[in-house]
């Protein structure tokens, strides 16, 4: 059980809760005052760039890499095309270098590692 959570603590929408330990830290750290762990900000996948970028390269005709972002019905949609022809797949890996492709909740992926 997590001793450092504050099972009394108020909930503030200003507030969230550390990931690693629990604390309450404000919705707009990028790290943890009490830890140290980096926190996501909002709006930023828990997915990360780089499985998603080489999925895409190496299986993108086949939609793996949708499949890692949660988005299985296009995934199969992209298995059915063979990646639109290759298209889809390319718009896909450019979406990925740029920082627009998003998950399945719409949070962007951001971070290579």
């Amino acid at each position: 059980m997590n001793t450092n959570a504050d099972p009394n603590a108020s909930l503030n929408p200003q507030m969230v809760f550390c990931r690693a330990c629990g604390r309450q830290v404000h919705v707009s750290a990028t790290s943890c005052p009490g830890c140290g762990a980096r926190q996501i900000a909002a709006g930023e996948s828990a997915r990360l760039l780089l499985p998603a970028f080489l999925l895409c390269l190496v299986f993108g005709y086949l939609g793996a890499h949708r499949y890692y972002a949660g988005k299985i019905g296009t995934g199969i949609l992209m298995l059915l095309t063979a990646g639109g022809l290759g298209i889809w797949v390319l718009i896909d890996l450019i979406m990925l270098l740029s920082g627009t492709f998003t998950d399945i909740e719409g949070r962007r992926l951001t971070r290579w590692l």
